[in-house]
Parts: structure tokens; C-alpha cells; sequence
């Protein structure tokens, strides 16, 4: 078959690389010279911590098929670091204590460690908490990375082809015509159009069941020591539904966030790259129109908390950044629909868990659509 994918993010990437897994022949389209959005903006994480019970198998399946990306493709920087959750409080101890308890504990790779299990494990945590979360099952990728490793990939089977700078304008059918004038005749569209809710995809599906969340981020220079997992703090469980329980209650209503981190919606994740820098994070914001500009005050708290996991100060911020990603309102990972000529489906919405989902969700989309 002809596919033609409309979003060169890490959705409509990986939604290419399926369809060329399974034989057909791709041509993929981005608006701008390189996609710019929330697959480049993001942690790199692959992370079954927090997931929904409902959404753990295809989390898995996810992170299988990342692992297996990794070996295949290196340029995507894929390593099985797992993570550690650092908690502070008594009421963030109670939530680690169920998660720990749950029948599918031993499947996510949670355990849970006191102070000197956790800096054996990660010797560059020499701060202050009382114990921590380990999830060994939780990846991470580089997220600035993967589209062009993928992409060459890709164009070494003869049977892909990427055309950036190309807007699509219009899809007749299995007829993509984009804001150069060129056509391109195919089988089936696959729209993956990132938080691009209006025009086109809003002619093709009309309106979605999605929403758009703000995020900041900063990045750091070289650590000058390994941080060998991702840290989060005991602030995510508040915002993955995976943890969700009874002691998450009694943490929600007897434990108030900090007033910055409450404003903001923190919870913190931190993830060491390749050369050494600390990306870390993040904020969520939910009213629209978002703001143009970068707030200090979540950097700052921010700061605090890893310097205080570290004990030691955080070497200087060099990158400051926002996104923007499309958040499904529903159950439903994505919001998948198809315009009113069935060989064009639109697919969104992903929310914070694109770049840990996105390769099992290409799966399910082509067995979905016959591919």
C-alpha cells in the first residue's frame, strides 16, 4: 500500500515505521523544516511508573518495542535506566507502601528502598529523603535524537520518503495535496498532527475529545557525575493515575503541595542526557490562552528540590523552554477518528505519554486500519 502520514513528531514517526515494517511504501510530511513540537520538547522517558492499569499492557508492549528499537537503531540513545521516586513525606512513604503491595507490582518493577539502598543504586543522590521508589522497568530515549535517527532508518528501506517543509492543505480521499501545490496519490492518510487541533484536522474529524497542557522545562550543563536512573519526586504521584488509591487520598487531603508547586502543578522529573546535562521538569497548564512567557518561580523550586536529592548544587541552566501537547479528556490513550472518507484516519491526543507509547499505539492503529 501507499501510506501517506501528515506530522513528522514522534507519532506520525512511528506510525511511519510501522506501516514500512509491515511492507507498505511511506511518505511522511512536516509543515516545518524538522518537527519542533512536544516529541522534542519532552524527557525521553519511557515510563510505566504511574500508567494506568488499562494502559499497562500496551505500556509494556511499548517499552518492548523501544528496546528492541534501541538495538536496532542506536541514534535513538535507548538506555534501561529505570527511575527512582524520592519521597520526603510520610503520607508519600503510605502511596510507595501500597504501590509496592499491588498485584502488579513484581510486572511494573516497583520496589521499595530506604536511603542507603537508593544511593547505592544512584550514588549521586547524597541529599535527604526517607526512601524511594524504584521502578526498574522505566526507560529513556533522547528525545532531540530519535526523530532523525528513525528517519534514516527509514530511508534505508528504499521505500520512505520525508518532505519537510510540506503543509498539508487538503486530503480528497487517499489524496494529500500540500501548500506547494503537490499531490501526493495514496491508499490510506494517517493525520498525527500533534497539537494542531483547528484547520485541517478539524475539517477531516471535526471536534475531538482532546485538550491542550503547557509545560516547562530547562536543561543543564554536564552533571560532571552519573545519575544512573531518572528521578521524579513524591509530587508525580499526584498527577499519574497509576497511583491513584487510597493513601494517594489521605496524601491529597492531608499534605498539601507547596504553594508554587500547587500554582504550577510541579511535579518534578529528571533525567540525565547523553553529554551529561540534567533535563528537568515540569509544570502543567490547562487554561487557554496560555502564556507567551517562561515563569521563574517553577525553575526555582525546581532547582531546590533536585539540589536537594543531590546535596550538592546543580551545575548552571543553559536552556529554558515550553511546550504544548494534545491530552485525550477521555479513557482512551488517543482520540482516533476517521474523516468522513474512511481511508483518512486522525490520530491525537496522546498527552504526556506520546513518547512512552507512541511505537505499541502505531501497532494497534495499523492492525485497526488493516495496514
Amino acid at each position: 500500500m501507499r501510506v501517506t502520514v501528515i506530522g513528522g513528531g514522534i507519532l506520525g514517526t512511528t506510525h511511519a515505521l510501522e506501516a514500512i515494517r509491515r511492507g507498505h511504501d511511506v511518505v511522511q510530511l512536516e509543515r516545518e523544516a524538522q518537527a519542533r513540537g512536544a516529541t522534542v520538547r519532552n524527557f525521553g522517558l519511557v515510563w510505566l511508573s504511574g500508567r494506568a492499569a488499562h494502559e499497562l499492557e500496551a505500556t509494556l508492549r511499548a517499552r518492548e518495542l523501544w528496546e528492541k528499537l534501541g538495538a536496532d537503531v542506536p541514534g535513538v540513545g535507548f538506555r534501561p535506566a529505570g527511575s527512582l521516586t524520592l519521597l520526603r513525606t510520610g503520607g508519600e512513604l503510605a502511596v510507595a507502601e501500597e504501590m509496592v503491595a499491588r498485584a502488579d507490582a513484581e510486572l511494573r518493577g516497583f520496589a521499595l528502598l530506604d536511603p542507603e539502598q537508593v544511593a547505592a543504586l544512584n550514588p549521586a543522590l547524597r541529599g535527604e529523603y526517607l526512601a524511594g521508589l524504584r521502578c526498574s522497568t522505566d526507560a529513556v530515549v533522547e528525545p532531540r535524537q530519535v526523530l532523525p535517527a528513525l528517519r534514516e532508518h527509514m530511508a534505508a528501506s528504499g521505500r520512505y520518503r520525508f518532505m519537510a517543509g510540506s503543509e498539508a492543505r487538503s486530503a480528497d480521499g487517499a489524496s494529500v495535496v500540500d501548500d506547494h501545490g503537490r499531490r501526493y496519490d495514496g491508499d490510506v492518510v494517517i493525520v498525527c498532527p500533534g497539537a494542531a487541533h483547528g484547520g485541517l484536522v478539524r475539517e477531516l474529524a471535526g471536534p475531538l475529545p482532546v485538550r491542550r497542557v503547557r509545560l516547562q522545562m530547562m536543561q543543564t550543563e554536564p552533571l560532571g557525575e552519573q545519575l544512573t536512573t531518572a528521578i521524579a519526586d513524591g509530587d508525580s504521584f499526584r498527577y499519574y493515575p497509576g497511583f491513584a488509591g487510597a493513601a494517594l487520598e489521605a496524601l491529597q487531603s492531608n499534605e498539601p503541595q507547596d504553594t508554587v508547586a500547587d500554582k504550577h502543578r510541579i511535579q518534578l522529573l529528571c533525567v540525565q542526557r547523553l553529554h551529561g546535562g540534567l533535563t528537568i521538569g515540569d509544570t502543567h497548564e490547562y487554561d487557554e490562552p496560555f502564556d507567551f512567557d517562561l515563569d521563574e518561580s517553577p525553575y526555582a523550586y525546581l532547582m531546590d528540590v533536585v539540589e536537594g536529592f543531590l546535596g550538592r548544587p546543580l551545575p548552571p541552566v543553559v536552556q529554558r523552554w515550553a511546550g504544548v501537547y494534545s491530552q485525550s479528556t477521555d479513557a482512551a490513550p488517543l482520540a482516533c477518528r476517521t474523516s468522513p472518507a474512511d481511508s483518512v484516519w486522525v490520530i491525537t491526543g496522546p498527552g504526556g505519554r506520546g513518547m512512552t507509547l507512541a511505537p505499541a499505539l502505531a501497532e494497534q492503529t495499523a492492525d485497526l486500519i488493516n495496514l
